[in-house]
């Protein structure tokens, strides 16, 4: 029996330059970004799907797990953001959500002597706060614990996803949007002042690699106050997002479909 593939993503990876090489830094403790809302394209979610606006830090450089604080817009016009372990949903924030004309800061960071995990949202324009803290009395997952987990990131991920249970294609997207300030902090980047953000320095291109067309453009990419940024059209494309373009070259490892699949 063939299993139908239903599940996509396009995106890309986060480095910094290190001599000739590009890596993920090391004694990540955090992650940010700010996601602009453009304009809204229309609900062509199918029946029942579902897609995501992905910003995923990864930790614990055995397991690899994912941490998301996702926009997630549904079939039903159902549209918020949700904070995610592991695959399994954890909050959706309440006193948030997506609107058009509006820039959302989001922030994942972890605390690797308590075992908390701190999901911060902002409405810049608002001037609204939102923080969400996972911890052992409220965590769900069925296979993982905190208390097992290392607290150091792995990865950074940043891009889009989708759920289609009605076909084996990915959809247009609902929002066209702006991703800008990819950062990461450090364990010696915490002060009385706050957390120390530092810019990444490349993006790699990650897909699922389903050998699909994916209804999107990833366009414009450019470095804005030192940090990269890109923006997300309707369009077509068969690849990710590699900026800086020097960095392009041969198929490379699909780390994210790694991942994944160790995951299941």
């Amino acid at each position: 029996m063939t299993t139908m593939q239903n599940h996509f993503w396009a995106g890309c990876l986060c480095y910094i330059t290190g001599g000739k090489e590009s890596r993920f830094p090391d004694r990540v403790i955090a992650g940010s970004d700010v996601v602009t809302l453009i304009a809204d394209l229309g609900n062509q979610i199918p029946d029942r799907s579902w897609m995501l606006y992905l910003f995923e830090l990864f930790v614990d450089k055995r397991r690899n797990v994912p941490l998301e604080l996702n926009i997630i817009c549904q079939f039903d016009n159902q549209n918020y953001f949700e904070a995610i372990f592991g695959g399994h949903n954890q909050y959706r924030f309440t006193k948030i959500l997506p609107e058009v004309g509006h820039s959302y800061k989001r922030q994942i960071i972890v605390d690797p002597i308590n075992h908390v995990i701190n999901y911060h949202l902002s409405d810049i324009q608002a001037d609204i706060h939102e923080t969400f803290q996972l911890h052992e009395r409220n965590f769900k997952h069925p296979s993982i614990r905190l208390k097992n987990i290392t607290f150091e990131g792995s990865r950074q991920f940043s891009g889009i996803e989708w759920w289609n249970k009605i076909s084996t294609h990915p959809y247009p997207i609902r929002y066209q949007v702006q991703i800008s300030l990819l950062k990461f902090a450090k364990d010696d980047s915490l002060n009385s002042d706050g957390i120390k953000y530092f810019p990444y320095h490349s993006v790699i291109s990650d897909t699922d690699r389903q050998g699909e067309q994916y209804p999107i453009s990833f366009i414009n990419p450019r470095y804005m106050d030192d940090c990269i940024c890109y923006n997300v059209e309707k369009g077509s494309s068969n690849t990710g997002l590699t900026y800086p373009n020097i960095l392009r070259g041969g198929g490379g490892f699909n780390m994210k479909s790694f991942l994944r699949k160790i995951l299941r």
